[in-house]
């Protein structure tokens, strides 16, 4: 691989891909964002139930983790895809139409990552709240406050303190699986990819590249997570 071939390559210029792989490097982040979001709604509403041990959430958040952790990830962005777009197609025709109905790509991804990543954060948010001090809890129910006072004050910040270890490997990962989603046809960062390398026959050059932008976005998200484990952490390391 020649370096100055290489820089023109990837760069900016009449003949650089560099614009399109920082699009696909944005669709990527954007949906591993959306499906993060999406998996933390999961995962707090399962930690929930396994926490408050309500039959049948219980058992349906267990039966949930249990599921998803036990299946490959591209298993369950297939059954996402493939069977959104067999439920619209079954659909169109109460439409007045007929014909085979692609399930939007970025949809699909959101979901297949917010289902994936939400049975993680179940167990890690499980986790973070069975660390909590429960004489801390117990300490403001005797000073009277409410159970929705008592949440966002004591409970939530405290199991996020321990849960944001666990949170942040968990954003990596969907970082990291968002290169799956181009079996659907989302122009992310390994689709585009694929497109530039088969067009100009240079795999190894965009390969490189991808590992590239990947290892730069892995690291920014490192920093800030370090941050703010450090911003949560800095009444304990003022006590300690």
């Amino acid at each position: 691989m020649n370096q100055i071939n290489f820089i023109q390559l990837i760069g900016f210029g009449p003949k650089g891909w560099g614009l399109t792989l920082l699009g696909g490097a944005a669709v990527t982040v954007a949906v591993a964002t959306s499906g993060m979001l999406l998996g933390i709604v999961l995962g707090t509403l399962g930690a929930w139930a396994k926490v408050a041990r309500r039959r049948p959430l219980a058992d349906i958040a267990d039966a949930y983790t249990t599921v998803v952790r036990g299946l490959p990830d591209l298993l369950i962005i297939y059954i996402i895809y493939f069977g959104g777009s067999a439920v619209l197609t079954w659909l169109k025709p109460l439409l007045g139409s007929t014909g085979f109905v692609n399930f939007p790509g970025f949809l699909a991804g959101t979901i297949a990552i917010g289902v994936i990543s939400g049975a993680q954060s179940t167990e890690v948010l499980r986790g973070g709240f069975n660390a909590v001090n429960k004489g801390e809890i117990e300490a403001a129910r005797a000073c009277g406050m409410r159970r929705e006072l008592r949440f966002r004050r004591i409970v939530a910040p405290l199991t996020l303190r321990y849960a944001l270890p666990g949170m942040g490997n968990i954003w990596l990962s969907a970082l990291k699986e968002s290169s799956l989603l181009s079996v659907t046809g989302l122009a992310e960062l390994m689709r585009q990819t694929e497109v530039g390398s088969g067009s100009t026959r240079l795999p190894f050059d965009f390969y490189a590249a991808a590992a590239l932008i990947y290892f730069a976005l892995c690291t920014v998200s490192t920093l800030a997570i370090q941050r703010f484990e450090r911003h949560y952490s800095r009444n304990v390391a003022a006590r300690a």
